[in-house]
């Protein structure tokens, strides 16, 4: 007999959410996790954390920039490193007793230990074993490096040690214009470093629609970072500094960057090392990544989610798909609608997609037209300082459908979820055009956005 009726693996946003979704339908449930907190790497080393920086560094900026506008007279306040890393943890720490929290409510076991799957129905952690009807792998992914780069977490670094350096470095190069290096680059150019992204290819944020990453680099290197696009990063020596080689694809001229500390944010990895898929006959790409049919394995009994399925790595995406597995291994029908999952930079000005962008729907060839409003028409935003930045609406040419909304400006990663929800139910830009908006808002310019895919803004 069974001891559980799923075992998720991974305690990460889909595991954790997987696990607790499962149990509020009534399944016996546990979750195997091998670290000390639960979280998995976004709230422990990841999205969290990088968040409290993010936002400690924002605070910073604006007390150098703008107080003295705004009549909030007195001395700048000075970086306290060891404590602002000590205020992150304390954020890591409430997030992560929050879920452990969440696992008593819900009677959820906590396997601690790292969990292999050792026959069909079975997980092994330390040394014993445990049944379960059911199996789910939320393993989800490790930080990728480039041949020939060591990391040591010290001088050469991925995103987990960028969030915990000694101190602040003088001179910091990030490998990577993706989201993870521009948002730490973000942080430490706000604190003081000079900092230089090095990209092999020749923009910046692959993927995104086109004109939001040309304004997006636009405005980043106006707060002090520099960029080295079209280059092909050669090795990193390091000893008490570093220097980085990389030669330039357009002449294959060879170049040195001094750093003290240099962050290799080349992307991410599934994570299945020892999970035992290969002995199983678990079906993986070449890639490593799990093979997926509504998140269902090759083998009966277990399924997988997360980072280590295809599709965008990102939390929330994770979350999604925890939900659905529960459902439908309770013998409900899971959703997740993948045209529809939105991606946030939480940089300043933070930068938010859903849908297609300009670029792919040329080569889909599908007719569409453009609605797109400056924040600099909007009230809210220009009294705060925050006027730079847009959002830009693609629309179906006939039907007036919403098919892509791109947004960079203040609040751009909860304006989005306007957007998400006018997507799910199928919306037309006239559907958002006609919908009051509270003013004065950051709201506003989607809105004005949306009227401008019909006969215009008001505010512009």
């Amino acid at each position: 007999m069974a001891d559980y009726d799923v075992i998720v693996i991974g305690g990460g946003p889909g595991g954790y959410v997987c696990a607790i979704r499962c149990a509020q339908l009534g399944m016996n449930v546990a979750c195997v996790e091998g670290r000390e907190t639960l979280g998995g790497t976004c709230l422990n080393v990841g999205c969290i954390p990088s968040k409290a920086l993010l936002h400690a560094s924002h605070m910073l900026h604006e007390a150098e920039h703008n107080f003295a506008t705004m009549g909030l007279k007195g001395k700048t306040p000075s970086v306290d490193w060891d404590q602002m890393k000590a205020y992150k943890q304390s954020t890591i720490d409430t997030n992560t007793k929050g879920i452990e929290f969440l696992f008593k409510k819900n009677k959820i076991d906590w396997i601690k230990g790292w969990g292999k799957i050792t026959a069909k129905g079975e997980v092994t952690v330390d040394g014993t074993a445990h049944k379960a009807k059911n199996i789910v792998i939320a393993t989800g992914s490790e930080p990728s490096t480039l041949p020939g780069i060591e990391i040591d977490e010290k001088i050469v670094v991925s995103s987990t040690g960028a969030l915990s350096l000694g101190k602040v470095p003088k001179k910091l190069v990030v490998i990577g214009a993706g989201v993870i290096g521009l948002e730490m680059g973000s942080v430490y150019a706000r604190l003081g470093s000079e900092v230089t992204v090095v990209e092999y290819l020749d923009n910046i944020t692959p993927g995104m629609d086109g004109e939001v990453s040309k304004s997006f680099q636009k405005l980043l290197k106006k707060q002090g970072i520099e960029f080295i696009l079209g280059a092909a990063v050669q090795g990193v020596e390091a000893k008490s500094k570093a220097k980085v080689t990389y030669k330039l694809r357009k002449d294959d001229s060879e170049h040195v960057l001094d750093a003290d500390v240099v962050l290799v944010a080349t992307g991410r990895r599934a994570f299945t090392e020892g999970l035992g898929l290969e002995d199983l006959g678990v079906k993986t790409n070449k890639r490593g990544v799990v093979e997926v049919q509504n998140w269902k394995t090759n083998v009966d009994g277990i399924w997988a989610i997360g980072d280590v399925t295809p599709g965008p790595m990102l939390a929330h995406k994770a979350e999604d798909e925890g939900m659905a597995v529960a459902e439908a291994i309770a013998g409900q029908h899971g959703h997740v609608n993948y045209d529809v999952i939105p991606g946030v930079i939480y940089t300043a000005p933070e930068v938010a997609s859903v849908g297609k962008t300009e670029e792919a729907l040329k080569d889909e060839g599908r007719a569409y037209k453009v609605g797109k409003f400056s924040y600099m028409g909007n009230a809210r935003a220009k009294a705060v300082f925050e006027g730079d930045g847009f959002v830009k609406i693609l629309a179906d040419k006939e039907t007036d459908r919403i098919l892509g909304v791109h947004i960079i400006g203040p609040a751009a990663g909860e304006l989005i979820h306007e957007a998400c929800v006018a997507m799910e139910f199928g919306a037309a830009a006239e559907d958002l055009a006609r919908t009051c908006h509270a003013h004065p808002t950051f709201s506003e310019a989607v809105r004005e956005a949306a009227l401008a895919c019909g006969d215009g803004p008001i505010h512009m």
